[in-house]
């Protein structure tokens, strides 16, 4: 006698075969995220950028490289600490990146530090990271609350990290309260950089502005500018407007545009 044969009824062969099609889907997902994260890493760490940190490791610049803590189009900070356990902040500009050229040259162009500076790709990136550190240098010195720089080489900048325990520190964007006391520090900081340091910040605005420690602290300074730069008066009056629509926005009582530039003036 023949026994007939079992088959699975419907209902159970779609659950079946929608299993395997979610699985395949988590695979397929699993399989490029690992694809972009050595994508990633290839754009970050190309040979040069191995070889300066290999040179840094090897001046005690740095010990250790922790994971990444921000990334942007043109650059990615990492997490880090120097042989005595400091934390500090490693940005790496990418030296692959097609977007750094767009909209940088006027912010060397002009700059009598960077007179005859080459504009090959990579080239023009080691100058924008020694710009930035120059820029910190300077702004430190003069008692501008900054991160302290550390060291730079090519296209790796190491600094101060502004946070704790690898946490960063929130940005003026990111605070749920501001005062006619952090606009006055703010204003401050923008005058003692232009008179005392002779910058222009040139892309000050509440997201590149820490406040930790009851003090706003300034970063991100590559496009920073000397008085001297074409476009100083420019840059100046922008930062200006860029932070008073800020604050006024937020529902702080400031200045108008024009006593906010005689004030960081000091006239």
């Amino acid at each position: 006698m023949e026994v007939p044969e079992e088959r699975e009824e419907p209902s159970r062969v779609l659950k079946k075969l929608g299993r395997r099609e979610a699985a395949s889907e988590r695979e397929q997902r699993m399989l490029r995220k690992i694809s972009d994260e050595y994508k990633t890493l290839e754009e970050v760490f190309d040979r040069r950028t191995l070889f300066i940190l290999y040179k840094m490791l090897n001046e005690g610049i740095i010990d250790l490289l922790h994971g990444i803590i921000a990334s942007g189009k043109e650059a990615r900070i990492y997490a880090a600490e120097t042989p005595g356990g400091e934390h500090v902040a490693v940005k790496i500009y990418l030296t692959s990146t097609a977007e750094f050229k767009r909209g940088r040259l006027k912010y060397i162009v002009g700059d009598p530090r960077f007179k005859g500076v080459s504009t090959r790709a990579y080239k023009l990136i080691y100058a924008w990271a020694s710009k930035e550190y120059k820029n910190l240098l300077k702004a430190h010195e003069c008692g501008v609350n900054v991160p302290r720089p550390l060291g730079q080489e090519g296209n790796v900048l190491v600094m101060k990290f502004i946070g704790r325990d690898f946490t960063p520190a929130p940005t003026l964007r990111e605070r749920s309260s501001l005062s006619p006391w952090i606009f006055r520090q703010v204003m401050n900081q923008m005058r003692r950089l232009y008179r005392w340091a002779g910058l222009v910040h040139a892309d000050f605005s509440e997201f590149n502005i820490f406040y930790f420690d009851r003090k706003p602290i300034l970063f991100d300074f590559a496009q920073s500018v000397v008085l001297g730069h074409p476009q100083a008066e420019e840059f100046l009056v922008r930062d200006i407007s860029n932070i008073l629509k800020f604050f006024a926005k937020r529902g702080v009582e400031v200045c108008d545009l024009e006593t906010g530039i005689r004030w960081v003036k000091g006239k």
